[in-house]
Parts: structure tokens; sequence; C-alpha cells
């Protein structure tokens, strides 16, 4: 009897998670957001996901006193550009891409160790329909390595 009031909550879970978007969401984060980094080194983490139009996702990053940061946000033509903005453990904004003319780079050195709430917007286009757009959106951190 418990095993029929689970097989409908697995069926669910397996149907939302598609591998193939999200193997195909890391390949866009890999060859169009990593060369945004420019000279800075990337830390090794694909951070990417489909996202609708309208919907938010917030992932927490730590990062460390004294070093040359940059954070990349990119995403697929279809969903526009992504707002984004990056908060302190105080939910103090720290950055906006909307006060930066929706600059999708941000470089930045912080003067101690800290985690950082990153909240990523895809905007509205206000229209309603039975399929709103969706897209793959992928962040990428890079830092400056000290010679």
């Amino acid at each position: 009897m418990r095993i029929l009031k689970i097989f409908p909550v697995l069926i669910i879970c397996l149907l939302a998670f598609n591998p193939d978007s999200n193997a195909q969401c890391k390949a866009f984060a890999k060859s169009k957001c990593l060369p945004e980094l420019g000279e800075y080194t990337h830390d090794g983490n694909y951070h990417a996901t489909v996202l609708l139009e309208g919907e938010e996702a917030e992932l927490y990053k730590t990062f460390y006193s004294d070093m040359d940061y940059r954070m990349v946000v990119c995403n697929e033509e279809t969903i526009g550009k992504v707002e984004f903005s990056v908060l302190d453990a105080n939910r103090n904004l720290l950055y906006s891409n909307k006060d930066a003319n929706n600059s999708q780079v941000w470089d930045f050195k912080l003067q101690s160790s800290q985690q950082l709430k990153i909240v990523l917007k895809v905007k509205s286009t206000g229209q309603q329909g039975m399929n709103p757009p969706s897209g793959c959106v992928a962040i990428m951190f890079g830092f400056k390595i000290k010679k």
C-alpha cells in the first residue's frame, strides 16, 4: 500500500527531471559563457538551468577577500535579457545589472570573505500565452590568479 502512495510521486519526479535539457544547457554555458570570463580563471563549476519567462532562480556562493572576481550571466535569446542582483547575508544589495545598463558581466573584489546570494530573473513580456518562452540561463564565475 505504501508503494502505491510513493509511486505517483516518483513518476512526477522522473518526468520533471530532463537530463537532455540540462546537458544542452551545460553545453550552452561552455560555448557561450565561458569565453566571456576572458583573462579570469574559471572556477570549474557550470551553473546552468532552463527558466521560463517570469521565473526566478537563486544561487548562494562563497567568495573570499582580496580576490578579483568576474561573474558572467548569459542566456539564450529566446527569453531576452536576464536581470540579476547580488545581495549579502543581511540582504543588502551589492549590485544590480538594472543599474548598470543591463550588463551581463560584473567584476568585483570583496574586503571580507562572505557568502553572497545571486538572484536571476527572466523578465516577463506581459503577454499571456499558452506556452511562455523558455531558455537556458547560465552563470559563470572566474577569478584572477595572483602572480
